[in-house]
């Protein structure tokens, strides 16, 4: 790694330079006309992870809601701006929200597997909502998403268990694996370990970095060491004085938490406020 203090390293990687997975331009959402988020604009890179961190109310959540378009289920909710997958225009290309989905899948912050489905329901459920019915591709594909959501050696012989048999850390693994059985390009994860205990944590931090290598990750967390352990770019968002969440600074995740270029990011990183 790099120091940041101007000292060129070239094992340094800069994620900015690197091939956008998605380009934000300029987006802001509102409810009922209050704006909860101002003219953010970043570029998330390929196979890397992207943190969004900021105090409570500063629109993290709202932001990441907005990239599959989860806004479009909210009553008063508008969302202006450009968000591009890749060179589709998220809200103006045309692409259905089922299709849209399916390439942007999502992670919730409590685990939701479907309680009344087996294992094996659920880690197939997206492909069979998308209309696959042929079983060997369904055997595949479950085995393939619960192997990489590391969760097949544990539960291979118990496939048509209910899913809440399965620990917290356990269903949470699920919903990943649930999310990857469609192959997405990108996933995004609204503080996925935030209900869970620090083992389990762990294990879908390391999950997180070895994910990467196949999908572009977007990551809510209010955890700074968490996003300083797992993400190679953090965009810090801040509340401003109308209470809209602003983008206040978007790094590199080591430059951002030993050198921030905002005052502002340093103090919230310090614990100043938050």
């Amino acid at each position: 790694m790099t120091s940041v203090s101007g000292i060129t390293d070239p094992q340094f990687e800069d994620p900015r330079l690197l091939p956008a997975a998605m380009s934000l331009r300029d987006v802001s959402v509102a409810f009922h006309g209050r704006v909860a988020v101002r003219d953010v604009t970043f570029d998330v890179p390929a196979n890397r992870v992207t943190a969004l961190i900021g105090p409570s109310g500063s629109g993290k959540t709202t932001l990441l809601r907005s990239l599959n378009r989860l806004h479009d289920l909210t009553k008063g909710a508008s969302v202006s701006g450009t968000i591009l997958l890749g060179d589709t225009d998220i809200y103006q290309g045309g692409i259905p929200t089922t299709v849209l989905r399916s390439r942007i899948g999502m992670v919730f912050q409590r685990p939701n597997p479907f309680p009344t489905m087996t294992i094996y329901e659920n880690a197939v459920a997206g492909l069979r909502f998308n209309g696959v019915k042929k079983k060997s591709v369904l055997d595949a594909a479950a085995e393939s998403a619960l192997t990489s959501a590391d969760l097949w050696d544990s539960v291979k012989q118990r496939l048509n268990a209910h899913a809440a048999t399965l620990s917290g850390g356990e269903q949470q693994r699920l919903c990943i694996a649930r999310a990857l059985a469609v192959e997405p390009e990108v996933l995004l994860m609204d503080e996925p370990t935030s209900a869970l205990d620090p083992i389990s944590t762990k294990r879908i931090e390391e999950l997180m970095v070895e994910l990467k290598k196949r999908v572009t990750i977007v990551i809510v967390t209010h955890n700074m060491q968490q996003a300083a352990r797992v993400s190679d770019l953090t965009a810090f968002l801040l509340m401003g004085e109308d209470r809209a969440g602003e983008q206040i600074e978007v790094s590199p995740t080591l430059k951002l938490f030993s050198a921030p270029e905002d005052q502002r990011t340093l103090d919230y990183i310090q614990g100043r406020f938050g």
